[in-house]
């Protein structure tokens, strides 16, 4: 009898997941930051474990010397997507698009996968078409397959993403401010052909910092930190695996952006993303208040997503 051929096997979440590499001194105090040969040997184990774990894609951004560790880092062959950012439209339409370019010299890349408008208020503005016409110009010429912006649920995604045709929307949410997923503002997105990317999925921090160490303006939290760490440890979860299984639990979403900052740490992360999925209520564990804590949490700065 002729056996029917087996099934195929259930995507890896390592296949939807996006890195997003800290490479300034956020995260420690600057005397104690290592020097330059140092960091980019450290740059280069991190992404050849990224390759070694089946890692696509890589996020960005035009700010300190990301990009240039990163393009002297690669592994060869490269097996890595990058998406980039813009700098501010304040910087005029010839800066935004010659700073594009530049990213992809700094990368040591002939083309990106996504080029996003870092602020969606550069869209809205009066320069906005023309801003989105010269980044469209850009994909016309074969330097990024696809173009897009970030965004959160207060710059109105859904919207501005069916007046431009965007190829790709990068969205803020996570497990304590889960209004993109709530609201049905993901799968709105993704109804409109355009592929779902999310950001801050750690909560900028957020997630894994005690009471006693929270930033003055986030004090108020705490008691809401506890109770979500309390019901998590109940379940036999940490916040790392909460995070990212409530992200990956997202049908809309394409790509999961985490931010890492070493080799350590996205072993870690690959250990969570690979972890079984907790038995957990995800609407239990969302801030009561994420539209004031979204907005706080803009000044934390531990993600490079």
């Amino acid at each position: 009898m002729t056996q029917s051929p087996p099934s195929p096997s259930a995507p890896s979440p390592v296949d939807r997941l996006a890195l997003a590499v800290v490479t300034e001194p956020e995260r420690a105090a600057k005397p104690s930051w290592p020097p330059r040969r140092a960091r980019e040997d450290a740059m280069r184990f991190l992404l050849q474990t990224g390759a070694d774990a089946g890692v696509k894609v890589i996020a960005t951004k035009p700010t300190g010397d990301g990009e240039r560790l990163l393009g002297q880092a690669w592994p060869f062959p490269s097996p890595f997507r990058v998406t980039v950012r813009t700098v501010g439209l304040g910087e005029g339409l010839d800066r935004v698009e010659a700073r594009a370019r530049r990213s992809l010299e700094r990368l040591g890349l002939p083309r990106g996968e996504a080029l996003l408008v870092n602020n969606p208020a550069d869209l809205a503005g009066a320069e906005g078409r023309a801003l989105w016409d010269r980044l469209q110009a850009l994909k016309a010429r074969g330097l990024f397959r696809s173009i897009g912006f970030c965004a959160t649920v207060e710059d109105g995604p859904v919207l501005l993403a069916r007046r431009l045709e965007a190829d790709v929307v990068q969205v803020a949410c996570n497990l304590l401010d889960q209004r993109a997923a709530a609201e049905g503002i993901l799968d709105e997105i993704k109804a409109l052909g355009a592929q779902v990317h999310l950001s801050s999925v750690f909560a900028g921090g957020l997630l894994f910092a005690p009471g006693d160490d929270l930033p003055a303006h986030l004090t108020g939290y705490d008691q809401a930190l506890s109770r979500i760490r309390r019901r998590l440890a109940e379940r036999r979860c940490d916040p790392m695996q909460a995070a990212l299984a409530y992200a990956f639990s997202l049908e809309a979403v394409d790509r999961v952006v985490a931010s890492v900052a070493s080799a350590a740490e996205l072993r870690a992360i690959l250990a969570a993303a690979h972890a079984p999925g907790p038995d957990l209520d995800w609407s239990e564990l969302a801030l009561e208040a994420p539209a004031a804590f979204a907005a706080d949490a803009r000044s934390l700065i531990s993600s490079a997503a």
